[in-house]
């Protein structure tokens, strides 16, 4: 269990040190004159970060932790006997499909909000909202299909982690979605005295998307048996 607190620790090295590089440690009783003087850490000003830009740093920190416990956990209760690892359903590959393509709508949103055309945008976002909603349902459709094979939770323990991990999943894409959802209002009501406010909702949705991607093609990887490799070395670290 020592290399999976090493992980831990080296997860809060990490985030530690994005929050130091967005200048948290800024005197906030210094004149804003000064801070002109003062290029702070790496040469990077120390202009204050939005707070929702580094409150979302340490919420994907605890996301990525909580993910990798539930990961580390899959990993090690696979080793046993009573494991069946139930099918994949065909829907999933249309669920991957939906979320890669939300996400590259996104992102396409940010290019737009930086040349000012607020129209595409709005639109691009509009797009990225509706293939998550989209993954939701593809998610929601496997459960059925797992459901109607017999396949409950309760049955066997890969089952069980089946619900738990794209459950997990997908409430935080819901969460996602309402700040999403605001986002496209800001978009909708845009004026250009609150551009930055925009610019910076934009991009805190797109990294957010870009995280749960990973996320879940890491999650996609597992169910279908692609990881099996990393699961071995997993155990062997653990054990």
């Amino acid at each position: 269990m020592s290399i999976l607190g090493l992980l831990f620790v080296s997860i809060a090295a990490i985030a530690g040190f994005w929050l130091v590089r967005q200048g948290i440690l800024r005197s906030p009783w210094l004149e804003e004159g000064e801070l002109v003087d003062h290029p702070g850490f790496f040469g990077r000003d120390l202009s204050r970060p939005p707070a929702s830009k580094v409150g979302l740093g340490v919420f994907l920190a605890v996301a990525t932790c909580l993910f990798l416990l539930m990961t580390a956990a899959f990993f090690m209760r696979m080793e046993s006997p009573d494991w069946q690892a139930p099918p994949a359903p065909a829907v999933l590959w249309f669920s991957t499909a939906a979320l890669v393509a939300s996400s590259v709508a996104l992102q396409m949103a940010q290019f737009a909000v930086r040349q000012s055309d607020i129209a595409r945008a709005r639109t691009a976002l509009t797009i990225g909202g509706a293939c998550a909603v989209l993954f939701l349902i593809g998610q929601l459709w496997a459960w059925r299909e797992l459901i109607a094979l017999g396949f409950y939770a309760s049955s066997n323990p890969a089952n069980a982690f089946f619900f738990l991990l794209t459950g997990a999943h997908g409430l935080h894409l819901v969460g996602g979605l309402v700040a999403l959802a605001r986002t496209i209002l800001e978009s909708a009501s845009w004026e250009k005295a609150k551009a930055a406010t925009l610019a910076t909702s934009v991009e805190l949705c797109v990294i957010y998307w870009h995280f749960l991607l990973l996320i879940w093609l890491l999650l996609f990887a597992m169910m279908t048996g692609w990881a099996n490799n990393l699961g071995v070395l997993c155990r062997r670290l653990l054990s």
